[in-house]
């Protein structure tokens, strides 16, 4: 008889439910997407699908019907009734027997969790300490897969050493993107935004994207170039941008203080106008 142990009770292994058997939990097979709301509005919802389905497609997921996944988003966030929500959710190629080669014909498995959100507006005027990790991930950050091992490292070691996220270096000595954000440096002679081209290093970051919008909206040009450390750290402001929290400024970069320690002006200036973008998306 096949057996299997769950904490301390074993069991048939033919008495394992699907979660047990999950390709997600045997090889981290599957992607997963994070939106949020603000004021009782899920917010990019499009962008977010979009970018799910493609992400799906890069690992050969075919058989979604992302209308339904929209569907069970805007179900979830109307049962809940919270104005400022978190909504995770991922898809899995299927559950079966551990194999590395998929069976044929595999349902994939859905899971969604909504939590309230709560945003920290002292974290937007005293920003955040950073600090740099290698990059271990593999060659095709630009999917969104569940394998995040190496994020959740770098993010532990972040924290021993007193920051709240790790940036991510790569092999060639350049900044790619945050653990679990994209990076975004400010040169304030030229009234710049500067971040990392996109490409198979990093996630298309939706709040990325809006970044862009937001700068222009502020008079501020954009460039993609990449950054060594040292350069970073030479900037006169940094921040990172995440969909939970959106633009974040850091304030100590590696031990080193960055803008006085405080947000910088244009950062500030980041922060409002993508308020100001946020309520006319949600009008």
């Amino acid at each position: 008889m096949d057996v299997a142990i769950i904490n301390d009770q074993m069991l048939p292994m033919s008495e394992l439910t699907i979660p047990y058997l999950d390709r997600g939990i045997f090889f981290g097979d599957g992607v997963y997407e994070v939106i949020r709301s603000y004021y009782g509005e899920v917010f990019a919802l499009d962008e977010h699908l979009s970018r799910f389905a493609r992400s799906l497609k890069e690992i050969r997921i075919f058989n979604v019907d992302i209308k339904d996944v929209r569907k069970k988003v805007l179900e979830a966030f109307d049962r809940a009734e919270y104005a400022n929500a978190k909504i995770y959710f991922h898809m899995t190629r299927g559950s079966e027997d551990r194999n590395h080669l998929p069976g044929e014909n595999l349902k994939p498995n859905f899971f969604l969790t909504l939590s309230e959100l709560h945003d920290d507006p002292k974290t937007k005027q005293k920003g955040i300490a950073v600090s740099t990790h290698p990059d271990w991930r593999w060659k095709r950050c630009d999917i969104k897969s569940l394998n995040l091992l190496p994020n959740v490292l770098a993010r532990i070691e972040a924290d021993k050493q007193g920051a709240s996220e790790a940036i991510l270096v790569g092999d060639d000595g350049t900044i790619t993107e945050g653990a679990g954000s994209a990076f975004f440096a400010v040169d304030g002679k030229e009234k710049t935004v500067i971040t990392r081209p996109l490409g198979h290093e990093i996630l298309p970051s939706i709040t990325r994207a809006m970044v862009f919008q937001v700068a222009r909206n502020a008079g501020l040009s954009t460039i993609e170039r990449t950054l060594r450390p040292q350069q970073a750290a030479g900037c006169d402001e940094l921040f990172i941008a995440v969909t939970t929290k959106d633009i974040v400024p850091v304030t100590c970069f590696d031990g080193k203080t960055i803008s006085g320690g405080k947000c910088g002006e244009l950062t500030g200036k980041l922060v409002e106008e993508f308020k100001q973008f946020v309520r006319s998306q949600s009008r």
